[in-house]
């Protein structure tokens, strides 16, 4: 052999049905074959990542199977000991598992052992609990993995980070910084305060801090990058005297007022933020932030809470206050001192922060105001406390006068108090807000003593709240001094509460303590769908846990099943809110581990059931919807009731069918069973409800609900089928049950990986085909009841021949022809239009969504034909039928290719395609809905002149008035748009919007009386016409571009285009582009028409060049006077016609005349349809060529059209300049320029040609008709020319003169003499004052002009502005 006896191993194995499909089963451990599977259906999906380019995602599956790859080794090696085999294999197959699940396979069920279960060996709960924790098992695995990587795909957490580097001002006094974020256009701080101490000497307090001072300012959100300001304020606290020339004798310590600085940072908040929460950005940015960095939160949560975030943090605001001076002459100095007591008085320590980077105080102290009596603090301290502490907790203020001297200060003892409690009675949380405290004054003692003031109202409402309910005053219920001035004193505080476990919503409370309230379930549990999303997703779980106890345990109740079936609903509704998305696990987490209702199923499915029983009651619609979104999640609480049936279904054999068939007593419960089987299969079948990757249980499902329809069948033939006892709705309702089991996704077998598909075909076989097949049977099986379903099942059906099956398509197309059949028997109309209808209908559907292929294609042609050419009457129109369907599915087939492909041109072609298809086929419903796939294409590619053509088309099927309008209207602001409303590639189409401006005048003031539209219709129009004489308009170029060869798809293969570029687009840049679409395409450089071999090769040659548009003018502008500007626009519009002209040598080269061997080929293209229309390009319809001579007949006519418009220009304007009439001029005139007139000449006028070319006499007279009109138009430039005359073109004009003397002698002597009437050159002014200037055509000239007898005798006496004697119209 080619390798050596010692290198080959023969395994052990046993091998299956023997033969050409026989199985190989390997003698290993079950563990190594699955290890081997795996290892091969993973290496397909790696080489995918690598083709991909999926860097991520290619090296994670590498080092998974590197693993895997290592452990099969040892495991094959037979060398491990049974405990350290017992102990890989559980790594292994947790491995396997993870490593499936994120590549998107199917999760393997095992047992304890790690083993995998056989279905057929298990019961169908214990698969399905198999399921359920190996499910979990992996969700725990990945949501480590998260931790480990970053917790966003897209960042929705910022983090600012500041670096203080020195605080340069002379104050002489120690001083507080406090550094923040606030939002000027709300007057509102957002961030907590950065604190820095700063010493007298000009350095940080703490002298370690040098260098060291940073910050950062978390949980900013996406809502706070687009504020339109943030600024970074430094608020600058003295601390010291109370003035600053105050000596040792003076009080000290005291917080005073000093200064502010702000910075805006709206800039770096837009730009420069540090992505991620404080966790991400410690470990993305550790070189910046470190755990010596100070942290500032923001006041309020993120904008999503991440769940395990626990947070409690109360902030308090100092506002303002007004102290009446008593016996003082002046305002007191008001410190306020706050802290935190519990209910006996003691003060908590350390619990106030007044910024980040400090440790709490445990008494803070405001800043001190010099003589003022109502002080505004505005300080924000945030106060944090356990939260078993936070009820028994409450804030004390004392207020205290503070004198200038220190002998004095220390006399001075508070003269008031005020307090709030941090929990209210009813045992929600302070609410977020302004409170408005009493100040409470009397004996110091006493304002220390909690016990002596707890019982208080601590704020004004409710003082007035137990006056009004008492009827007395309470001002001296409190063991303090009676004082009458109490009540002026004012002090008012803000507090917000950001806490993850307190709540400051009664009605969430409430429902959370239902035991204690039951008498208020149903209220709370109305109301808990109006508390706001943060406070439930705070106490998700026991919301959760709340909900199912009330159900369970209030179960005589059942108006609490539909309560709380709806908050369900809704707290589903709120995880799915981007806010709370990352509670998704928690919600997951919730099933799997703590839901433990296990009859609540029972209960969630009545009332879903209900709901979509009475789906038509307008009052519970939106329950309805809103369940339907969230079925997701409660079918995972109610997964356990269908496998529970499965297990039931799957236990019964024919027998226990056909007995429970015979326990009903009525026919009646017969239909009420089938009917309602067949809906939940159905919904069952719809709602997926396991998840996609639970293979096994979902197969088992199948195969058990497959059985349990074959056994209903038989009840439907046997009861339910002759005429009398037929049932309608029961065969649909099976119909479409047995479609929706075929066309599920987890039985497409064709998009799985061929390991998977064997696999499935080896134990469960293909299941749509035995399904498939009971269909054509019963469709068969119900004679004349089948027109009752057409053209109702034609949708259906046609979704079962779509699946790619051979077998399945072959038994399933002939029950089309067996519908056309039908239909044509029975309808009394002798065809089948219904079901050709539905059938285009849902073709166009079915196809457009990505089913159907050229197999299928091919397949219904042939199978159509086939029975229809054996049908004595549905031959003929059967046959034509067949190749339409054929026809449409190629074009379709082809757009949705198309429909992919980068090149919108091609998916517009296509398009376009499919539009004539239903054009031609008068369906106008998938007519006009191609239609405005074709608009949204053109304004993607801001091709606004065309997407108007294509409305327009869309007019000729409206009807209705005010449909007719709008469609006018949204047309016309698409071809009247101003200059700066559109991208700068619109082209203005004023014209057309004229036209379209008439037609809704006429129906503003003739058939809808709207006199105030028509005014700005008209008004519109007047600018139009004013911008079509005064704006200046850019010409497109339109380019010929030939597509040749055999690799061209069919729609361009071997065809010509003409193509309207955009303005100003060069023929270098359309090249470009074109070879961009084809990159594999070769460019042509000939312009002549290819050869066959080309058109033949199968690679692909482009041919591009410019065409000149042919000005098709309207009947009602020739020969009359049309300003250019009015004529600009025939030039390259509404026109159809171009022509390409092509030098060649014909013959061989004359030395003494190049001209006449060198002839010129004008090819002219026609297109199918005029531009601009509903595409950009047009293909060539008709291609014509036209002579030398012809061409140099039209040559000389458009010459004299040139040189007559331009001479009247210059008449009619005389402040044109004459630089282009010198360049026209001496082009013609200069006998060195091609030759001049001698060329033709020499070229045409021998006696040779016109032997060769007898039938060109006429032609050749022609021409020479147009060289003798050339002369008296020259005249008159000439003449022109000499009155503008300058010093510079004295010399050019002499020899133009010159020229032409000798040139008029020669052509008047050999082709006469031409004169022209004055009536062309006349002055006309406008009605405007401007000038008009007419456009003359060629034939015009020559039929107005007057020919003389040829002579020799020729006037010489012309001047150098060849006098008046030669100007056309003269005796001369």
């Amino acid at each position: 052999g080619i390798f050596p006896e010692t290198y080959i191993h023969l395994k052990e194995a046993t091998v299956k049905d023997r033969g050409q499909h026989e199985t190989v089963i390997p003698g290993e451990l079950p563990l190594g074959q699955e290890l081997t599977s795996t290892l091969r259906e993973w290496a397909v999906i790696w080489h995918k990542l690598y083709v991909d380019n999926k860097t991520t995602q290619f090296r994670h599956v590498q080092q998974l199977t590197y693993s895997l790859i290592e452990w099969r080794s040892q495991i094959l090696s037979g060398t491990l000991p049974k405990d350290e085999l017992a102990e890989l294999k559980k790594k292994v197959t947790a491995k396997i598992d993870y490593g499936n699940r994120i590549l998107g396979l199917d999760l393997v069920v095992r047992d304890d052992n790690g083993n995998i279960l056989d279905p057929d060996e298990t019961s169908t709960i214990s698969l399905f609990k198999a399921h359920e924790t190996a499910s979990k098992r992996i969700d725990e695995r990945i949501q480590e993995e998260k931790v480990r990587q970053p917790i966003f795909n897209t960042t929705h957490t910022y983090s600012l980070y500041v670096n203080f580097k020195n605080f340069v001002c002379n104050i002489g006094e120690d001083a507080e910084l406090l550094m923040s974020l606030y939002d000027p256009d709300l007057s509102k701080f957002i961030s907590e305060n950065y604190l820095v101490r700063w010493g007298s000497n000009g350095m940080p307090k703490e002298i370690e801090k040098l260098n060291n001072l940073q910050a950062v300012f978390t949980d900013l959100s996406s809502s706070d990058l687009i504020r339109p300001k943030i600024s970074l304020v430094c608020q600058i606290v003295r601390v010291g005297h109370m003035e600053l020339k105050d000596g040792k004798k003076h009080t000290c310590g005291l917080r005073r007022p000093f200064g502010v600085a702000v910075m805006d940072i709206t800039d770096i908040i837009h730009g420069k933020l540090l992505p991620g929460d404080l966790a991400q950005v410690q470990k993305d940015f550790s070189h910046l932030v470190d755990r010596s960095t100070a942290v500032a939160r923001k006041m309020g949560f993120p904008e999503i809470i991440l769940p395990g975030d626990v947070r409690n943090d109360i902030y308090v605001t100092l506002i303002q206050g007004e102290f009446d001076k008593g016996k003082k002459k002046t305002p007191k100095n008001v410190e306020v001192t706050m802290s935190v007591h519990d209910e006996d008085g003691n003060l908590q320590e350390k619990a106030i922060h007044p910024g980040a980077g400090y440790e709490g105080v445990s008494e803070y102290k405001s800043v001190v105001y010099y003589q003022v009596k109502q002080p505004y603090w505005y300080e924000t301290v945030k106060v944090s406390i356990a939260i078993e502490e936070v009820s028994r907790c409450h804030l004390r203020f004392t207020f205290r006068h503070r004198s200038s001297q220190e002998s004095r200060d220390k006399s001075e003892r508070a003269f008031g108090m005020a307090f709030v409690k941090l929990m209210n009675a009813d045992g929600t949380t302070l609410q977020d807000g302004k409170h408005n405290l009493i100040i409470y004054k009397g004996d110091n003692k006493k304002m220390e003593d909690a016990k002596s003031y707890l019982t208080l109202p601590y704020t004004k409402v409710e003082m007035e709240e137990k006056e009004t309910s008492s009827g007395k005053s309470l001002h001296h219920l409190a063991n303090f001094t009676p004082n009458k001035d109490s009540t002026k004193d004012s002090f008012q505080i803000a507090t917000l509460i950001c806490s993850t476990k307190l709540t400051q919503n009664v009605d969430l409370l409430g429902l959370l303590n239902w035991r204690s309230n039951s008498q208020n379930i149903a209220h709370n549990l109305r109301k808990l769908m109006e508390v706001e999303g943060g406070e439930i997703v705070k106490f998700l779980q026991d919301t959760l846990d709340a909900l199912f106890n009330i159900m369970m345990e209030m179960s005589e109740n059942e108006t609490y099943d539909f309560l709380v079936f709806d908050a369900l609903v809704f707290i589903i509704s709120l995880i799915g809110d981007i806010k709370f998305q990352h509670f998704n696990p928690v919600l997951e987490t919730y099933i799997y581990k703590h839901f433990s209702a296990t009859l609540a199923y029972v209960k969630l499915t009545k009332v879903l059931n209900c709901y979509v029983g009475n789906a038509d009651d307008s009052s519970k619609t939106e329950l309805l919807f809103a369940a339907l979104k969230a079925l997701k999640y409660l079918f995972r609480f109610i997964g356990i009731f269908v496998a529970c049936m499965t297990a039931i279904l799957r236990q019964m054999n024919d027998y226990h069918y056909n007995h429970y068939i015979n326990t009903f007593k009525t026919r009646q419960d017969i239909i009420d069973f089938l009917m309602e089987t067949f809906i939940m299969f159905k919904d069952l079948i719809g709602k997926n409800v396991y998840p996609s990757d639970w293979m096994v249980m979902n197969m088992m499902q199948s195969r058990v609900f497959l059985r349990a329809v074959n056994q209903f069948t038989s009840v439907l033939n046997r009861f339910f089928l002759d005429q009398t006892s037929f049932e309608l709705q029961l065969w649909n309702n099976y119909f479409h049950l047995a479609v929706a089991f075929l066309t599920h996704e987890s039985l497409q077998l064709e998009t799985f990986s061929q390991a998977k598909r064997s696999k499935i075909i080896k134990k469960y076989g293909d299941m749509r085909k035995e399904i498939g097949f009971k269909i054509r049977d019963m469709w068969y099986n119900l004679g004349p009841h089948k027109i009752k379903f057409i053209p109702a099942m034609v949708g259906p059906i046609l979704e079962v021949t779509l699946v790619p099956e051979p077998e399945l398509r072959k038994a399933t197309i002939p029950i089309f022809f067996d519908m056309m059949q039908c239909e044509y028997n029975f309808s009394g109309n002798r065809n089948f239009h219904m079901f050709e209808n539905e059938l285009i209908t849902r073709l166009d559907q079915e196809v457009e969504g990505g089913r159907g292929d050229e197999q299928y294609k091919i397949l219904l042609e042939k199978l159509l034909l086939e029975h229809c050419r054996k049908h004595k009457y549905l031959s003929a129109s059967g046959e034509k039928f067949a190749w339409l369907v054929s026809s449409l599915l190629e074009n379709l087939l082809d757009y949705r290719t198309i429909m992919h492909d980068e090149s919108k041109e091609n998916r517009m072609s296509c398009t376009v395609n499919v539009l004539n298809f239903y054009k031609e086929k008068k369906r106008e419903d998938i007519y006009i809905r191609y239609l405005y796939k074709l608009r949204d294409l053109h304004t993607d590619c801001e091709n606004f002149t065309e997407a108007a053509y294509t409305l327009l088309l869309h007019l000729n099927f409206l009807c209705d008035l005010s449909v007719v309008m709008n469609a006018f209207n949204c047309i016309f602001s698409l071809c009247s748009s101003s200059l700066t409303s559109l991208p700068s590639s619109y082209l203005e189409m004023w014209e057309k919007a004229i036209q379209l401006s008439k037609e809704l005048a006429d129906m503003y003031e003739n058939k809808v009386f709207d006199y105030e539209g028509l005014s700005n219709v008209l008004k519109k129009r007047a600018t139009f016409y004013e911008n079509i004489m005064k704006a200046m308009r850019p010409q497109p170029e339109y380019f010929a571009v030939g597509y040749y060869g055999q690799g061209f798809p069919s729609f361009l293969r071997n065809k010509i285009f003409i193509y309207r570029g955009k303005e100003y687009e060069r023929r270098e840049d359309f090249n470009l582009k074109l070879l961009t679409q084809f990159p594999s395409a070769e460019k042509m450089t000939s312009t002549a028409p290819p050869g066959e071999e080309i058109k033949s090769s199968p690679k692909q040659y482009v041919q591009c060049f410019i065409v000149k548009p042919v000005m098709n003018l309207p009947p009602n502008y020739k020969d009359k006077p049309v300003p250019e500007q009015i004529l600009n626009y025939y030039r390259a519009n509404e026109v159809q016609q171009f022509t390409h002209s092509r030098p060649f040598r014909k013959g061989e080269k004359d030395p003494e005349n190049e001209f006449a061997t060198m002839w010129i080929e004008r090819t002219t293209y026609t297109t199918a349809y005029s531009f601009p229309g509903i595409l950009k390009w047009f293909e060539v319809r008709q291609i014509s060529t036209i002579s030398p001579l012809e061409n140099a007949i039209e040559t000389m006519e458009l010459t004299n059209e040139k040189i007559s418009n331009i001479v009247q220009q210059h008449v009619w304007d005389r402040s044109l300049p004459v630089h282009p009439l010198s360049m026209l001029l001496n082009g013609i005139v200069d006998p060195a320029v091609m030759g001049g007139y001698t060329n033709y000449e020499k070229a045409f006028f021998t006696e040779k040609y016109l032997q060769e070319h007898p039938e060109d006499q006429d032609k050749i007279e022609l021409l020479k008709q147009l060289i003798a009109l050339q002369m008296p138009l020259l005249a008159e430039g000439i003449r022109i020319h000499g009155e503008k005359l300058t010093e510079q073109l004295k010399p050019l004009h002499d020899r133009l003169t010159a020229c032409f003397r000798e040139l008029k002698k020669k052509v008047e002597k050999q082709y006469g003499v031409i004169t022209l009437p004055p009536s062309l050159t006349e002055r006309k002014p406008s009605r405007s004052g401007s000038v008009v200037l007419p456009y003359i055509m060629s034939s015009t000239l020559r039929r107005l002009s007057v020919t003389s007898v040829a002579s020799s005798v020729v006037s010489t006496s012309s001047t150098s502005s060849d006098s008046t004697s030669s100007r056309p119209g003269s005796d001369g």
